[in-house]
């Protein structure tokens, strides 16, 4: 485990010791970002008393796909999160296809990055506070009455990510999906996808596919099949 007062980005960084050769599971903690980034771009507030680290996963043959990392990711912070709020139990849910939500509102993100054949994952987790979006709502630990410090979560975090990466591994896919499912918003859900090339589909939530993209059954009966893009709860 490293740790950092302050750096531009927990991702850069662990993409440069991954470069150096940096381990299988290696960890990077920072108290604050100057340059943190979300998926797609998009800027991440890192105000200190929030959580910011990104950790290294070394692909080995047989591995299930890189991009399902994210699933991996998802899991293991519900987990860690769930640990410290357990009477939230029926607010904490996953959205596809990698935040974890409290009554709807946003409380993490993940950001994938590939660099050879190592995965760089950084997770971000609002303990303390939580940016104001133009497009969603945002919730904190803090808010919901858990002061969590960013170690603890860190431990929690770390031991989770270890053995999800660990089930991903062993007994594929399929495992995480399973879980992923099982923490998410009921099938049924009503939805609405904004897909890369503009289009917005507005269906339910139809579950996981096989290799964890998202079912998307549309009102005429079929169902749409979605690898990339936002999700949004309607």
């Amino acid at each position: 485990m490293l740790h950092v007062p302050e750096t531009g980005s927990t991702n850069a960084d662990l993409r440069q010791l991954a470069e150096a050769g940096g381990e299988d599971g290696l960890w990077l903690r920072a108290d604050r970002q100057t340059a943190g980034r979300g998926r797609q771009g998009r800027d991440w507030s890192s105000p200190i008393g929030n959580y910011y680290g990104s950790t290294l996963v070394r692909l080995q043959p047989g591995d299930p796909s890189p991009a399902t990392l994210a699933l991996v990711a998802a899991v293991a912070i519900e987990e860690a999160v769930r640990s410290c709020l357990p009477a939230i139990e029926d607010r904490l849910r996953l959205k596809w296809p990698n935040d974890l939500l409290i009554d709807g509102a946003k409380l993490s993100g993940i950001l994938l990055e590939r660099v050879g054949d190592a995965v760089i994952i950084g997770m971000g987790i609002n303990l303390a506070s939580a940016p104001d979006l133009p497009d969603r709502a945002t919730t904190s630990l803090a808010a919901q009455g858990a002061a969590v410090g960013v170690a603890a979560m860190q431990d929690r975090l770390s031991e989770a990510m270890a053995c999800w990466v660990e089930a991903w591994r062993t007994w594929g896919l399929s495992a995480v999906t399973a879980r992923w499912e099982s923490r998410a918003h009921p099938r049924g859900t009503p939805l609405n996808a904004r897909l890369p090339d503009g289009q917005s589909l507005d269906g339910v939530f139809d579950g996981l596919a096989g290799d964890g993209a998202l079912r998307l059954g549309l009102a005429d009966g079929s169902v749409h099949v979605i690898h990339a893009g936002d999700i949004f709860l309607i």
